[in-house]
């Protein structure tokens, strides 16, 4: 996908920055979900994603107003943010439930398909090229994602296939926001997610009030589950801004492959706070996700990297 306007060139020290800033950014994200697995002992998942809105949002508020970001929210497309919001609320709340029953490491793996989901509805609904060996590639790393998901499935059930709804879901969100960071300020639709996020969230809380649902039934949190949850949108805000501001200094065909390092230290964490550690099978098929998902960035910054005629902008429409 391409755009009339060229993106500026990176100078060497922009990339090394971009890469610095996207290597701070995988090691925050993994934590989100460490802090969001300990919340969910007590916390029910709805709430902790209102929690991490909350503070999300919070945090990205002096950002919008100093950047005067407000006058850049474009009202005619409130209806695309709600979808957003809605979306992403519902892979946030899959995932958080995922991992009160899943190790960390295994639901991030699993997650993992989405950068293989988003070249595939790339190619289905923005009409993007993508040729037969990119396919074969996708189909490998969903093989690789039923090298977990198996065992997962035998020790919880259906559970187990919530990161790949997870998946589906910010595939969407994605392609989605492709579509519209062109025409907004990038810390305006963050701001206008998280706000969106936090009613989609009230509304479930509210309807869920009294059920005795783990997922939507409110609860008044204690002790450190106050830290569990503030930690989670704090990691989140933290781990967004860096990432912002990487793909500002570096191009995303650069930055995209170290975004798989996640993996590894969502591994790591997670192996430090709860024990969990992947057997050999499950590293087996993470090997072949990143492998997968490696191999698909490539071959997009290949084809990316031949001129094209057709320099238009694809866009949803409204």
């Amino acid at each position: 996908m391409s755009s009339t306007s060229a993106r500026p060139v990176s100078s060497p020290s922009d990339v090394t920055m971009g890469l610095a800033l996207m290597f701070l950014s995988v090691m925050f994200s993994p934590l989100i979900d460490i802090f969001a697995k300990l919340a969910v002992v007590t916390i029910p998942s709805a709430e902790i994603t209102a929690g991490r809105f909350a503070v999300q949002a919070l945090c990205m508020l002096p950002i919008v107003i100093w950047r005067r970001s407000f006058a850049d929210f474009s009202w005619r497309q409130s209806l695309f943010h709600a979808i957003r919001g809605l979306i992403i609320t519902i892979s946030m709340i899959s995932f958080v439930t995922t991992l009160k029953y899943m190790a960390v490491a295994d639901a991030i793996a699993i997650f993992f398909v989405e950068p293989i989901i988003v070249t595939i509805l790339g190619g289905i609904f923005l009409k993007e090229i993508i040729g037969w060996r990119r396919y074969t590639a996708c189909g490998v790393g969903f093989f690789g994602a039923l090298l977990i998901i198996q065992p997962s499935f035998d020790e919880v059930g259906y559970i187990a296939l919530l990161p790949i709804l997870t998946a589906l879901c910010i595939a969407i969100f994605v392609l989605m926001t492709r579509a519209l960071s062109h025409k907004e300020d990038p810390w305006a639709m963050q701001f206008q997610m998280g706000i969106w996020g936090l009613i989609f969230c009230a509304v479930l809380l509210f309807a869920g009030d009294g059920s005795g649902s783990d997922i939507f039934d409110p609860v008044m949190p204690a002790g450190s589950a106050w830290f569990y949850v503030a930690g989670v949108g704090a990691m989140a805000a933290i781990a967004g801004i860096f990432g912002v501001y990487a793909y500002r200094a570096a191009p995303a065909s650069t930055l995209a492959p170290l975004q798989y390092f996640e993996i590894v230290s969502a591994t790591i964490f997670a192996w430090l706070v709860f024990g969990d550690f992947p057997d050999a099978i499950k590293w087996l098929g993470i090997m072949i996700i990143i492998a997968s998902g490696i191999y698909i960035l490539w071959r997009e910054r290949r084809f990316a990297s031949k001129p094209v005629s057709d320099t238009s902008e694809v866009t949803l429409a409204p």
